[in-house]
């Protein structure tokens, strides 16, 4: 039986196999229908209410479930369970089974592969558009000073006021740049391709890795024992979180470092970006607490992919590396880029 206090010295006895029955979270709403007495107002009595006196409402924690009230998953659950995400959970299952490395060294091996075979790629293709618009820039000055001359002898000819001028003058300028990109195949969206393929992918592996580690697929259940054991040094068991903040507090000075080399990089920083900067640095901060409470395979996982990704961005600034790729000069470009990148860290933060 389950109690239920409502009133002091009043206890609404209610069977447990109500709320068992029920599919998930439930909130109970009880009324009691006593029988009125003729000789005046009813007062319950102190102790129990029988549960054939009460009409009892069960309904679904939709607030607390993240679902509907027909019962069905939330969006975070339906992501989880998706496709993609059991996928990403049999890949990791294949990789540590096929190169019988402990768990912590595969999830270190195969984050390590996925970037350096996916994401590399696409950085190296980033850089070609980058570049490739940035050569674009003096040519594009030429023809909006040449646009600017024939819009003004248009306007003479026509009587054009002030206002139409401008706005001829950026209708036209935007064809023609648009001609630039297509020429060259640059258009400056190609360069977030990385982005939209480095987000789902860190996504599905970080889900996964969820699954795996808290047994909330039947692959995870099967695995639970050995990722418990999986790990080393000090976080040995890989389902728990670091409890000494060693992984979580690296991953948030990675990526702080990370963030440190793009704003040095940049030679001239606009508004946005330097807002862009800000927001990024608050989120590697805000980084560390969540990493300290997701199972310690998770918070690996993160620590790699963020090392691998500083070990790419550092490599995409060699000059033999840029130059097999292809990649166009930049106005930022060195001979010597990592005595230059020490240098300007140094100098900014040790005056």
């Amino acid at each position: 039986m389950l109690g239920v206090r409502v009133a002091a010295g009043i206890r609404i006895v209610c069977p447990k196999s109500l709320v068992r029955n029920a599919s998930g979270p439930t909130l109970l709403t009880c009324y009691h229908t006593p029988q009125q007495n003729r000789s005046g107002p009813y007062i319950p009595p102190p102790g129990r209410i029988s549960f054939s006196s009460l009409t009892v409402h069960v309904r679904h924690a939709s607030s607390i479930t993240g679902s509907d009230d027909a019962g069905s998953p939330g969006w975070y659950a339906s992501i989880a369970d998706s496709n993609l995400v059991h996928l990403t959970e049999q890949l990791l299952i294949s990789s540590q089974g096929g190169t019988a490395l402990p768990w912590w060294a595969s999830i270190m091996c195969t984050t390590l592969a996925l970037r350096t075979v996916i994401t590399l790629p696409l950085g190296a293709y980033q850089m070609i558009v980058i570049g490739k618009v940035e050569a674009l820039q003096s040519e594009i000055a030429v023809l909006a000073k040449r646009l600017r001359y024939e819009v003004s002898v248009r306007a003479q000819e026509c009587g054009w006021k002030e206002r139409h001028c401008r706005y001829q003058f950026k209708k036209n300028l935007r064809r023609i740049v648009s001609e630039l990109y297509i020429r060259d195949n640059c258009h400056p969206f190609k360069a977030s391709l990385l982005v939209w393929v480095q987000l789902p992918m860190w996504v599905s592996l970080s889900l996964a890795l969820r699954n795996l580690s808290m047994a909330s697929s039947p692959a995870g259940s099967a695995l639970q024992t050995e990722l418990s054991t999986g790990g080393t040094l000090w976080f040995s068991d890989l389902t728990l979180p670091d409890h000494t903040w060693v992984l979580p507090i690296s991953l948030g000075l990675i990526n702080l470092l990370i963030i440190e080399i793009f704003a040095v990089q940049r030679l001239q920083v606009s508004s946005l970006q330097r807002y862009m900067t800000h927001f990024l640095r608050g989120v590697s901060v805000l980084m560390v607490p969540i990493a300290a409470t997701v199972p310690s395979s998770l918070a690996l996982y993160w620590l790699s992919s963020s090392l691998v990704g500083l070990g790419h961005n550092l490599l995409l600034r060699s000059p033999r590396f840029r130059m097999a790729c292809h990649i166009p000069p930049l106005r930022s470009d060195s001979q010597t880029p990592y005595r230059d990148l020490a240098s300007a860290l140094r100098k900014k933060y040790l005056p």
